[in-house]
Formats: C-alpha cells, sequence, structure tokens
C-alpha cells in the first residue's frame, strides 16, 4: 500500500518536563508507530536542548505545540498512530503534506552532510514553522511565491543548514487548526537563532537592517506576519534511509 508523509502536531494534555518528553515520544511512542507500519520516521521535540526563544513573536493567549512527529505511513494508519500519542498524554492534529526539500544537510557552507545514525539527536537546533495561506492569494500562486521568492532569498542571506517544505494537502483530524505549510528549518546552534547577526546572516548594523528588510518583505510576500507560529526544537531521525548503518 502506498504510503504518504502525515505531520502530526502535538500538544500536551498534562504538563510534561521538557527533559521526559524524549524519553515518551522516542522510548515509549516510536516503537509503537513503527510497528503500527511507519516506513520512515523524525520526530521533533521541544525539550531541555530546544529552550530558546523563537524568532516569530510569541501569542498571548495560544498555546504552542510541544512536539512534531513526522511519519510516512498508509492512509489506514493515522488512527492507530493518533491513538498512540493520546495514549501518552498528546493531544494531536494531523496534516497530509507534499514534501520538498530545498536544501539537506551538506547542500552549504553553513552545516556540514549527516554522519550520525538513527536514532541520535541532530546538532543544532531546528525551527518548526506553521504558516496559514491569506485568502486573497490563490493556493497555487501562494505556493509559487513561498518556492521562488521566501525560499531563495532566505536561503541567500540566512544561516540555515537543512530547509524542507511540507504543503499541507489535507488535514486529516476533525478540530485541528487550519494551515497551508509547515516548514522544518535547522540551524548550527542556539545562538544562530538568538543573535540577531547571526540569524540575519549581517557582519555590521547597516547590512543587518539590510538583511532584515529583504527576510520582511519576502514573507510578507505569501505570509501575514502576525499569523505564523514558530517554535524550537530538537531534531530526531528515528528511522530513515540514511547510510548502512541507520
Amino acid at each position: 500500500m502506498e504510503r504518504h508523509k502525515v505531520i502530526f502536531l502535538l500538544w500536551e494534555d498534562r504538563e510534561i518536563p521538557r527533559d521526559q518528553r524524549p524519553g515518551i515520544l522516542l522510548g515509549r511512542c516510536a516503537p509503537m508507530i513503527l510497528a503500527a507500519g511507519a516506513e520512515k520516521l523524525v520526530c521533533y521535540i521541544a525539550d531541555r536542548d530546544s529552550d530558546v526563544r523563537g524568532p516569530s513573536p510569541k501569542p498571548l493567549f495560544e498555546k504552542l505545540i510541544d512536539a512534531s512527529v513526522e511519519a510516512w505511513i498508509d492512509p489506514g494508519a493515522v488512527s492507530r498512530v493518533s491513538g498512540i500519542l493520546a495514549g501518552e498524554g498528546f493531544r494531536c492534529a494531523a496534516y497530509r503534506v507534499d514534501e520538498s526539500v530545498y536544501r539537506e544537510y551538506g547542500g552549504n557552507r553553513h552545516m556540514g552532510p549527516r554522519d550520525w545514525p538513527d536514532g541520535h539527536r541532530s546538532p543544532g537546533i531546528v525551527s518548526v514553522n506553521l504558516l496559514r495561506r491569506p485568502a486573497k492569494i490563490p493556493r497555487d500562486e501562494w505556493i509559487t511565491r513561498w518556492h521562488t521568492i521566501m525560499s531563495p532569498e532566505s536561503e541567500e542571506i540566512q544561516p540555515r543548514g537543512r530547509y524542507v517544505r511540507n504543503a499541507v494537502t489535507e488535514i486529516l483530524t476533525p478540530g485541528a487548526p487550519v494551515l497551508d505549510g509547515i516548514v522544518i528549518e535547522a540551524w548550527p546552534s542556539p545562538r544562530h537563532v538568538s543573535n540577531p547577526y547571526l540569524f540575519y546572516g549581517a557582519s555590521n548594523p547597516l547590512q543587518l537592517v539590510r538583511n532584515m528588510v529583504r527576510i520582511l518583505k519576502a514573507v510578507r510576500s505569501f505570509l501575514r506576519v502576525r499569523e505564523v507560529r514558530t517554535v524550537m526544537m530538537s531534531e530526531y531521525f528515528v528511522r530513515t534511509d540514511y547510510g548502512a548503518g541507520s
């Protein structure tokens, strides 16, 4: 049966300390999700190592996600995976997506190629970004602006080591927030997110202002800035097609 990439966004139903989240998701949930038929599995977790403020404004009265699980599964397994996650204390929203990898590890000067096996935390830190398409922009035009304006402009300026675009094609769980895109960006270190000069690839105040304006213009070409939601997380490749020893 054909498998599709499904992203499960997770919110805790109960308070779980950051340092316990990897054990729950990687130690307990991941084996059950693989047993449910997942061909590949990647987890992004807001854990102790990713306790860094993200670049987007944090909403005052909105609970941000605590983790994200990417599973390549057949459609019939979505409810089973949702049940596994719910059984460990997570409320989840599932989205079928089309993946487009713009930049993989080793594809630029900012981070080297992947040399760590499945099951290990990736170096650096990852931002998980949730996107909503403005209603006035048709979907095809929105995708075009995302791919041809935002992606190359940010690639030229910002020090990302990995950039994965996921366009939502179907919302799979009732009541899930309406989203149109989910972006994964890997950064070499937390300082590359918290330090504006590093984040915007600037070496002086004038260049900082110029690059900030360029990025803001690119973002505004296809998004309302106030509607973007970003959470910093640790990346864990659980099962992928990496290398012979994965």
